[in-house]
C-alpha cells in the first residue's frame, strides 16, 4: 500500500470565516510560516514525492515544504478544493441571508444539497480516487505527501472509510491548516492512519518520521 500524507494549505489571506473553495486565493503571511515548519518535518518523513492542488495557496504551501527535502512538486487539478459555487467568498451566516432555504437544506445533507452553483460531493471523490490511483502507480509502497484543502480531505476520508458523504461535516467537523492526516491506500480502498495532526506536534516529530504514531 501507498501511505499518502495529506496536508492542508497553510492560512489563506481571506478571513478563515469565508468559504474559499474553488477560489484561487493567496497564502498569508501565517500560512507560509506554517508551511515552512511543515517544510522541517517534511525533509525528515522520508518522502518520495509531493503532489498538490492547483490553487494558489496549495501550490505555494507545497513549494515552500517540499524545497527542504529537495523534492519535486507534482501539481494536479483533480485535488481542488470542492467548489461551493455562489457560496464562495461568503460567511455561513451571509449564506443563510442570501440563500436560506438551500443554507439549510446543506446542512441536513450537503451530499445531495451543495450550495447553489456548487459543486456535487460525489464528482469531488471520484476525481480524488482518480487523482490517488495515480498517486499509488507512480508512488508504489512509498509515503507520499500530498497538499490539498479540508473538505476534499474529509470527502476523501469518508470514501475509504465506507461512510455516508452527507456525514462529511459532522464526523470530520474542521481540519486545521497545516495540519496532516495519513492513510494507507490501495487500489480505491485504505485505512485511516491518522487523522488531523496539530502542526506543533508534527514539528516535535521532525527527528524521528515514521514513528509508531504516524506508521500506525
Amino acid at each position: 500500500m501507498t501511505r499518502i500524507v495529506l496536508a492542508r494549505h497553510g492560512v489563506p489571506v481571506w478571513p478563515r470565516e469565508r468559504y474559499a473553495g474553488s477560489s484561487d486565493i493567496e497564502l498569508s503571511d501565517e500560512g507560509r510560516a506554517q508551511a515552512a515548519r511543515l517544510g522541517v518535518w517534511a525533509a525528515g518523513a522520508e518522502l518520495s514525492e509531493v503532489w498538490a492542488s492547483t490553487l494558489a495557496r496549495a501550490r505555494e504551501t507545497a513549494e515552500i515544504v517540499a524545497e527542504p527535502a529537495g523534492l519535486p512538486v507534482q501539481f494536479d487539478r483533480r485535488l481542488v478544493e470542492l467548489d461551493f459555487g455562489a457560496a464562495e467568498g461568503l460567511t455561513s451566516e451571509e449564506m443563510r441571508q442570501r440563500f436560506p432555504v438551500e443554507r439549510q437544506a446543506f446542512e441536513i445533507d450537503p451530499a445531495a444539497n451543495p450550495l447553489p452553483g456548487g459543486e456535487y460531493p460525489h464528482l469531488a471523490v471520484h476525481r480524488l480516487v482518480e487523482c490517488a490511483r495515480d498517486i499509488e502507480a507512480s508512488a508504489g509502497e512509498n509515503r507520499v505527501l500530498v497538499v490539498t484543502h479540508a473538505t476534499v480531505i474529509r470527502l476523501f476520508l469518508c470514501h475509504l472509510l465506507g461512510v455516508p458523504l452527507r456525514e462529511y461535516r459532522r464526523l470530520f467537523p474542521w481540519h486545521g491548516y497545516a495540519a496532516i492526516t495519513e492513510v494507507r491506500f490501495s487500489d480505491g480502498a485504505g485505512a485511516l492512519l491518522q487523522y488531523n495532526a496539530a502542526l506543533e506536534p508534527i514539528a516535535a516529530l521532525a527527528a524521528a518520521p515514521i514513528s509508531p504514531r504516524l506508521s500506525g
